[in-house]
């Protein structure tokens, strides 16, 4: 699921609760799409309340792929108000832009700070990230053996070396991209640009 779709899902999560049942078609139509299990079915079907399968659903769904929030739309045929709230949601998180994050922001080439303050945040991730943004596996060996006992220092130096390479291309926006690729948490981006 797009990074962009459980962020919706996230901030709609007590709202979803309070206003769905999922025990009917919702998982049912799910379950047909494969987008569901019958595990996750049996799953969902011993909570307790309605509130906690809803809640269940939403802890499964950002697991199952790239269709299960599109899928997941299609299922709300009984509950069209839902189906709307979580359209206009997504439609205002696609404006807003990366993590809402203003164009003059997303322009400039990060710091050594900012690159220091993800490094920080990232895990295992950063290397398919420093690879879609343009270093080789190479460039990655070259980081670890430099600074082999230290993984942030791994990856700042990656990150520095990208930015030098890559010079005026080398920007926040285009950072913000391989972070979605890598399916890094927009509080992550937030937290590097502040």
């Amino acid at each position: 699921m797009d990074a962009r779709d459980k962020q919706v899902l996230r901030s709609l999560r007590l709202e979803l609760c309070a206003e769905l049942l999922v025990e009917g078609l919702v998982i049912q139509y799910l379950y047909q799409e494969g987008i569901i299990t019958e595990n996750h079915i049996q799953e969902i079907r011993s909570q307790v309340t309605n509130h906690r399968k809803t809640m269940m659903l939403l802890d499964i769904l950002p697991t199952r792929g790239p269709k299960a929030f599109e899928t997941f739309l299609e299922s709300l045929q009984e509950f069209p108000w839902v189906r709307d709230k979580l359209e206009a949601k997504r439609n205002e998180v696609m404006l807003a832009g990366p993590a809402g994050i203003s164009q003059c922001i997303l322009k400039n080439l990060p710091t050594d700070q900012q690159l220091s303050k993800l490094a920080r945040r990232l895990g295992s991730e950063w290397e398919q990230i420093v690879l879609y943004l343009g270093l080789t596996h190479n460039d990655i060996y070259y980081c670890k053996a430099n600074h082999p006992y230290n993984v942030q220092s791994q990856i700042v130096s990656a990150f520095i070396s990208w930015r030098q390479r890559f010079g005026d291309r080398a920007t926040i926006e285009s950072l913000c991209a391989a972070l979605k690729v890598g399916e890094v948490d927009y509080s992550v981006i937030q937290e590097m640009i502040q």
